[in-house]
C-alpha cells in the first residue's frame, strides 16, 4: 500500500512538473504587417535586393529555457517583389524558384544555441525549390513588450546567407556571370502572442 501511494505520489508530481513546463511555453504568431522577409544578391558588381510580401508562422518560446524554443515558417513563392514586374516574372519562372510547382519555402527549427545575452544560432530544416537543406539563422531577440490593445509582443532579427545552386536554382547559363551564387536573407519579426 505504502509502494502505491509512494508511486501516485510520484506520478502526481511529474504531471504536476510537466503541467508546469507546458505551461511555461508561450506561442507567437508573426505579424506580417510589422515584419518582413528580404534578400538581396550580387548582380555583375551592386546587389539586388528583393522581399517576400506574403508569409506566417509560429513561434514557441521558452522564457526558462529559451533553447527550448522553436520556430516554423512558410513564404509564398509567389510573392517575390524587386521592384521590377519583369524580373519577378522570370524569377517565379523555371529558372528559378518555378513557383508553379513549388509554391512554398518552408523552414522548421532542430535546435536553438544561445550564443550570447540575446542571440542564438538557430538551426532547422530548409525546404526549397523542393530541396531540404540544414540551415543555420543568425537571431537577435529584441525583447519581449506589451502591444497595442492588451497584445503581449516579441520582436526578433535574423539573418543568414544560402547558396542559390544547392537548392538547385543555378539559374540559366547566360546570366552566370552577372549572378552570385549566395543569397543574403535578412529578416525582422514582430510577433503577438497566441490567446
Amino acid at each position: 500500500m505504502k509502494t502505491n501511494r509512494s508511486l501516485l505520489l510520484a506520478a502526481a508530481l511529474a504531471l504536476g512538473a510537466f503541467n508546469s513546463a507546458s505551461a511555461a511555453v508561450e506561442t507567437y504568431v508573426i505579424d506580417p504587417v510589422h515584419s518582413s522577409v528580404g534578400f538581396s544578391i550580387r548582380h555583375f558588381v551592386s546587389k539586388v535586393p528583393g522581399t517576400f510580401t506574403k508569409f506566417a508562422g509560429t513561434i514557441a518560446v521558452d522564457r526558462a529555457n529559451l533553447e527550448r524554443s522553436r520556430v516554423e515558417a512558410t513564404i509564398d513563392v509567389g510573392s517575390v517583389n524587386t521592384a521590377n514586374e519583369k524580373r519577378d516574372a522570370h524569377l517565379k519562372s523555371p529558372d528559378f524558384f518555378d513557383s508553379a510547382r513549388f509554391t512554398g519555402i518552408a523552414f522548421k527549427s532542430t535546435a536553438w544555441k544561445q550564443t550570447g545575452d540575446n542571440t542564438f544560432a538557430v538551426t532547422g530544416d530548409l525546404t526549397l525549390h523542393g530541396v531540404t537543406k540544414s540551415v543555420v539563422l543568425k537571431v537577435n531577440l529584441l525583447g519581449f513588450g506589451p502591444g497595442m490593445q492588451g497584445a503581449q509582443l516579441s520582436g526578433w532579427e535574423a539573418t543568414t546567407t544560402l547558396k542559390k545552386s544547392d537548392f538547385g536554382m543555378g539559374g540559366p547559363a547566360m546570366l552566370s556571370a552577372a549572378l552570385g551564387d549566395e543569397v543574403a536573407i535578412t529578416i525582422a519579426i514582430e510577433a503577438a502572442m497566441k490567446k
